[in-house]
């Protein structure tokens, strides 16, 4: 290898692909040396469970410019698959060289190099894989539905079938009933048997934390799952090192079970030492998709890699204002609770004073998206964390404030769904995935993105402004960073590419910047900037249906009467603008199947 070569690692599976980009920065006697350049997650890639045309349009996210790229996912076997994969990379890298194989050959890559050895993976999934010299042994791995013991689909599906049983034999819910509920935002049972019914993999998966926190609580039944999980992956393990010949194997643990709670480590470690008590148990140093990377380059044993951020990278997300420290607040948890609550009141007059400062482009942006709906475009609010959540909740309140199609006004926020009611780890660090989420909604010229970002700088949003930038739709930035640029860095308007390839700046409609200051609690931007961030979008969203002729005086002329409250409401309006007593305004809406706007164009 020569220095300055461009290596792209990617591992996919049945809940997320991982990459990552390397560049190659010394070849000495010590081994080559890499920097971490990028990485970042986009969605599932299993290759016997996605569509060609769906992984290539995930594949084609992926940075450009590169040397040698290894391609390993779930699912793609030996032979034909490999080959069809082969094809496919070729299309999207010409000129590069190309590795594809199956996440299996990753792990072992990125846990044991070429040495000997048991990698054990337990993250949604489960598998067990072993080396001895060329000979390969395998256990587990058969897919959530047959098989896949031990990983996270299978505790939290082990876990909600304990929930539903202990109701059926006592008819009382247990303690971890009211942990899965909480996690869920569910209200009850039936709505958790009907979310059951249409969760995916990855949404039970992500579960996995919750029958853990259960267990590490002393919950002595979830626990039994646990130890079950663990009993089964050990079986696997000795049944590998049997057939390998294996007395005193290294096991490497990979995956997020193995690497987030301790508490499954330990119930491992704990029963392979029965039956193995020579083995030598380790977690994994490196991510799969660095094993993927190092099989495309061909490398040895001694690899170093370098993180992808340097010191100045690191200085300068720092300096965001959302990073730093309120000298208001210092003394925070010596405050007593009236101390605390007035200073939390004193501070809001930040809010105030950012909307005042920020009247014309707000004036603006109500503007520009009012034009867009006019014209037969759509908003979209896109953000992660909090931001992401106040876009969809602003989004999710147009249909029955103002009667409008749930695709008038649309949400999208990095992890998806699950991420509004849990964190999902890494989502927002993609530019790659924030592209793909425009694609994935069809957005067009006609139509208007909002990106939220407090900091300015989360790679999610900026991903899907510069995609949405170069799809020709007007884009708008929304930050709490005064240092935020209005430049974007993306993908070329004349170029459909990847984002993290992108050579060129894109240029946002505007940016609307919303100074509040540091927050309270340094770092906390659903204090403050959370505040400003939904009253802005308030006033855009309620600006633009106000132009579109959705309210008759400050009252609502469309909204849907679908509850008790709402028909109140109705039969208020209609006898307002028609000077009329209650029940003549409600015999009004009867005769109109309840339909409000019908109403009211009558009174007109």
């Amino acid at each position: 290898m020569e220095p300055g070569e461009r290596i792209l690692g990617v591992e996919g599976g049945g809940t997320k692909t991982a990459w990552a980009l390397l560049e190659t920065v010394d070849v000495g006697d010590a081994g080559p040396q890499f920097r971490i350049l990028d990485q970042g997650k986009l969605p599932r890639s299993n290759f016997r469970l996605i569509k060609r045309e769906r992984l290539r349009a995930i594949l084609y996210e992926l940075p450009k410019e590169v040397d040698r790229v290894g391609i390993f996912l779930a699912g793609c076997g030996a032979g034909e698959d490999q080959q069809s994969l082969s094809r496919l990379c070729a299309d999207i890298w010409p000129a590069a060289k190309i590795v594809t194989g199956n996440d299996r050959d990753s792990g072992l890559a990125a846990a044991l190099g070429h040495g000997d050895g048991i990698v054990v993976n337990a993250g949604s999934g489960s598998s067990v894989t072993g080396r001895r010299g060329d000979k390969i042994e395998k256990a587990g791995g058969w897919g959530h539905i047959l098989g896949d013991a031990g990983g996270g689909y299978f505790l939290v599906i082990q876990a909600l079938r304990l929930i539903l049983r202990e109701y059926d034999r006592h008819r009382g819910e247990a303690a971890f009933t009211a942990k899965i509920l909480r996690a869920l935002s569910l209200n009850n049972l039936d709505e958790l048997v009907r979310w059951a019914q249409t969760a995916d993999k990855m949404d039970i998966a992500m579960l996995a934390s919750v029958v853990f926190e259960a267990a590490a609580g002393g919950d002595a039944r979830v626990m039994e799952i646990i130890e079950e999980g663990a009993r089964v992956l050990c079986e696997y393990t000795e049944a590998v090192a049997s057939s390998l010949h294996l007395l005193a194997p290294k096991v490497v643990l990979m995956g997020g079970l193995f690497h987030r709670d301790s508490i499954y480590t330990h119930a491992f470690r704990r029963r392979l030492k029965k039956n193995l008590p020579d083995a030598r148990v380790a977690t994994a140093e490196r991510p799969p998709e660095l094993g993927a990377a190092w099989l495309a380059a061909d490398l040895g044993d001694h690899v170093t890699f370098h993180s992808k951020l340097s010191q100045n990278e690191i200085d300068n997300l720092a300096a965001a204002v959302t990073e730093q420290r309120n000298p208001r607040s210092e003394n925070l948890e010596r405050m007593s609770a009236r101390e605390l609550v007035e200073l939390f009141v004193e501070e809001e007059k930040f809010v105030q004073d950012a909307l005042r400062g920020a009247i014309a482009d707000l004036t603006r942006a109500a503007e520009i998206v009012t034009e867009s709906l006019r014209n037969g475009g759509r908003l979209f609010y896109v953000g992660a964390g909090s931001s992401g959540r106040i876009g969809v909740l602003d989004a999710s309140e147009i249909p029955p404030t103002f009667g409008a199609s749930p695709d008038l006004v649309q949400g999208l926020i990095a992890g998806g769904v699950t991420a509004l009611y849990r964190s999902v780890e890494g989502t927002e660090d993609a530019e790659s995935a924030g592209a793909l989420a425009v694609d994935e909604r069809g957005i067009k010229n006609s139509d208007a993105v909002i990106g939220i970002t407090a900091s300015g700088r989360t790679p999610f949003v900026l991903g899907a402004l510069a995609r949405a930038k170069s799809l020709g739709a007007k884009t708008i930035l929304l930050t709490c960073n005064p240092a935020a640029s209005a430049v974007v860095a993306g993908v070329s308007p004349a170029e459909h590419g990847t984002a993290s390839d992108a050579q060129e700046n894109v240029v946002v409609d505007f940016v609307i910047k919303l100074v509040v200051g540091q927050e309270l609690l340094t770092g906390s931007t659903r204090l403050k900037a959370g505040t400003v961030t939904k009253v802005a979008l308030n006033i855009i969203s309620t600006g633009a249906m106000v132009a579109l002729g959705k309210v008759r005086s400050n009252l609502m002329t469309d909204l849907h009467t679908s509850s008790g409250k709402l028909r109140d409401r109705a039969v208020r309006v209609v006898a307002e603008l028609a000077s009329c007593d209650y029940d003549s305004a409600r015999n009004m809406l009867e005769a109109n199947g309840w339909n409000l706007r019908s109403v009211v164009d009558k009174l007109s």
